[in-house]
C-alpha cells in the first residue's frame, strides 16, 4: 500500500469492510495525514490513540461548531441548522446545553430503567424465539434501543416505527437502500428533519399538557440561565437523542453478536460465564464501535507529530483505528472478551463523551445475556448486509438461525 492509494472518503470501502489494514498503514506511516478530497478541501486524518484523545480534549483549538462534527462539507445554509444541535457545538453553549441535560438525564433515571430494560429484551427475544430464524437487526438489535428512548421520551407504541425509519434515513445518507433515489439529496435530508421536527414539536404539547415521568416532561421543566428550553432546543435534543441513542446501540448489538460468531470461543466462554458480559460490552465497544469518525475544524496553528496545521482546516477522528492502536492495546485486532485493562475511545472523550454512555452499558449488558442464554446454536444464514456509509460502521440485514426455544414472558 502507498499513501496515494489511501481513500477514507469511499462510503464503498466502508460498506465491504471497516479498512483496519489501512488504518494500520496510516497509524505506522503517516498518523497525521493530509488527506485529499474530491469533493471537499482536504482534511487531517488523525489515527492514533494519543492524537484523538490530545484533538478531543483541546475543543478551543479544534471546533465541533465551525464546521459541524460530520465528514461531509456541510451547505453554509445548513450550518446554522447544525450548529443548533449539541453535538456540534462548541464551550462555553456546549457546557450550557450539556449540563442541563444532564439534570434531566440523571443516573437515577438510568437505574429506575434497569427492570424495564431486562423485561423489554425478555419481551424482544419471546418474539422471535419459537421461530427458530429472524432478521437480527430488524427484529432483535433496532428493537430495544428504539423502545427505551422512546419510552424514556413518552412516545407512544403505535408511533415509535415512524420515528426508527426516519431515523435510518437521517444517518443512511449515502445508502441508496435507505433513500428515494440513488443517492440522498440536500431537501430528503430536510424533509426528513422537518417530520422529527414535527413529532417532536407534538411530543413537548404533550408534555406541557399532561406531564409524565418521562425525559421529555424534565426537559420541557429544566432552564438554562433562568429560562425554559425553546421549543426549537427541544426539538434539536430529541433529534440527537433519538439518533445518537438508537443508531449506535443498534449496532453495536449487531457487530458484537457479529464478533462473537467470528470468535467461537470467545462466545463459548461467556456463554458459559455470563457473568463476564461488563467485560465482554467494553471489548466489543472497542473492536467495532459504532461510529467511525467525527470532524473538528482548526481554530489556530498547532503543531501534531511535527505536522503543521493552519488555521481553519479540517481535522478527522478515526474511532476505529485509534481503539486498535499498538502502543494502547495489546494484539489488538484479537477480540478478548477478558481484555483488561481496555480504555477504548468508543464513547469519545473530553468535551463531547457521550452523554448516553450509561444506558448504553445497561442496554447492551442486558442484551447480550439475553442473546448469550437463549440463542442457541446462533448462526448466520447469509452474509450481513453491511451500510454503505463512512460515517457509522453499521449493518442493515442479517439473517439468522438458531435452535427454536420457549417463551419466557407472559
Amino acid at each position: 500500500m502507498k499513501l496515494a492509494d489511501v481513500d477514507l472518503t469511499n462510503p464503498d470501502l466502508f460498506q465491504q469492510a471497516i479498512p483496519h489494514e489501512t488504518f494500520e498503514f496510516l497509524r505506522r506511516e503517516a498518523p497525521v495525514f493530509w488527506h485529499e478530497e474530491q469533493d471537499g478541501p482536504g482534511f487531517w486524518a488523525i489515527t492514533k490513540y494519543a492524537d484523538l484523545k490530545f484533538v478531543s480534549r483541546n475543543p478551543q483549538t479544534f471546533s465541533s461548531e465551525r464546521m459541524g462534527a460530520l465528514l461531509r462539507e456541510p451547505q453554509p445554509e445548513q450550518l446554522p441548522f447544525m450548529q443548533s444541535i449539541m453535538l456540534n457545538m462548541d464551550p462555553p453553549r456546549h457546557r450550557q446545553y450539556r449540563a442541563l441535560v444532564n439534570k434531566a438525564f440523571t443516573k437515577r433515571m438510568v437505574e429506575n430503567l434497569h427492570g424495564r430494560i431486562r423485561d423489554m429484551v425478555t419481551r424482544l427475544i419471546d418474539d422471535v424465539i419459537e421461530r427458530g430464524e429472524c432478521d437480527f437487526v430488524d427484529e432483535v438489535a433496532a428493537v430495544l434501543p428504539m423502545q427505551v428512548i422512546c419510552e424514556m421520551m413518552g412516545v407512544p407504541e403505535e408511533d415509535r416505527r415512524r420515528v426508527y425509519e426516519i431515523g435510518n434515513q437521517m444517518v443512511g445518507f449515502d445508502d441508496p437502500d435507505l433513500q428515494e433515489g440513488d443517492r440522498m439529496a440536500d431537501h430528503e435530508g430536510q424533509q426528513a428533519a422537518a417530520e422529527m421536527f414535527m413529532y417532536a414539536t407534538k411530543l413537548r404539547e404533550k408534555a406541557v399538557r399532561t406531564p409524565g415521568d418521562d425525559l421529555a416532561t424534565a426537559l420541557v421543566n429544566a432552564e438554562l440561565e433562568g429560562e425554559k428550553l425553546s421549543e426549537s432546543d427541544f426539538n434539536f435534543f430529541f433529534l440527537l437523542l433519538l439518533i445518537a441513542g438508537n443508531e449506535t446501540t443498534r449496532t453495536v448489538t449487531t457487530n458484537g453478536t457479529i464478533a462473537l460468531l467470528d470468535n467461537p470461543d470467545q462466545h463459548e466462554k461467556l456463554r458459559q460465564n455470563p457473568a463476564l458480559v461488563d467485560s465482554a460490552v467494553e471489548e466489543i465497544l472497542r473492536y467495532c464501535p459504532a461510529v467511525n469518525c467525527f470532524r473538528r475544524q482548526t481554530t489556530e496553528e498547532v503543531e501534531i507529530r511535527g505536522q503543521k496545521l493552519r488555521e481553519n482546516e479540517k481535522v478527522v477522528l478515526w474511532y476505529p483505528s485509534a481503539n486498535r492502536d499498538e502502543e494502547v492495546f495489546h494484539d489488538p485486532h484479537r477480540f478478548d472478551i477478558e481484555r483488561h485493562p481496555n480504555e477504548h475511545l468508543a464513547f469519545g472523550v473530553g468535551e463531547h463523551f457521550c452523554l448516553g454512555s450509561n444506558l448504553a452499558r445497561l442496554e447492551l449488558r442486558e442484551v447480550f445475556s439475553g442473546i448469550v442464554t437463549r440463542f442457541h446454536e446462533l448462526e448466520r444464514t447469509e452474509p450481513p448486509r453491511r451500510l454503505r456509509s463512512t460515517f457509522i460502521n453499521g449493518i442493515k440485514e442479517m439473517q439468522v438461525r438458531y435452535r427454536p426455544g420457549p417463551r419466557l414472558g407472559t
